[in-house]
């Protein structure tokens, strides 16, 4: 799934294995079928100490998770390096900490973002979204297609559950 002259990549991180969580591959695999010109896209179930020079090479990056409690359909915010406190086990990694090895290890600061997909339904086994984590996955690829054609990612936030869209965050 990777070009390597894209400028722009996109990771979408959860366990399909475990219904909701499966919404950032879910993701990954959506925007790897539109062909997207300039966009990599890769796909894990965790992040990993090793994602660290993969996004060094890139200007743009997009971490892809599901949320379990947040706002809906999705919300994107703008991600910073980690500051003196990375932390990470032997199997994973913050994206924020992501990026901060890529800062420190490759001298590579791309513009990130982090989107995070309401999902509802983590606490079984099982390679199927629930209806209403389909329906917020459907919005979040819109989205994020119509925001990479136009080359602008922006920070949004849901609405207040009256059926809003996602609104520039302030």
């Amino acid at each position: 799934m990777s070009d390597t002259s894209a400028t722009m990549l996109l990771i979408g991180y959860g366990n399909p294995g475990r219904l909701d969580d499966g919404l950032g591959p879910a993701v990954a695999k959506a925007i790897a079928g539109l062909d997207l010109p300039g966009v990599s896209v890769d796909s894990d179930y965790q992040l990993t100490v090793e994602d660290a020079g993969d996004v060094a090479k890139y200007d743009k990056v997009i971490f892809v998770d599901a949320d379990t409690s947040g706002a809906e359909p999705f919300w994107v915010k703008r991600l910073l390096p980690s500051e003196g406190s990375l932390t990470f086990s032997t199997h994973s990694i913050s994206p924020a900490g992501v990026l901060q090895l890529a800062r420190d290890l490759f001298h590579s600061e791309p513009e990130c973002w982090l989107m995070g997909i309401r999902g509802y339904e983590f606490n079984e086994f099982g390679e199927v979204l629930s209806d209403k984590a389909q329906a917020n996955l459907a919005e979040a690829v819109a989205f994020l297609e119509s925001a990479i054609r136009k080359g602008e990612i922006a920070a949004v936030r849901s609405g207040d559950g009256q059926g809003m869209k996602p609104t520039i965050e302030p």
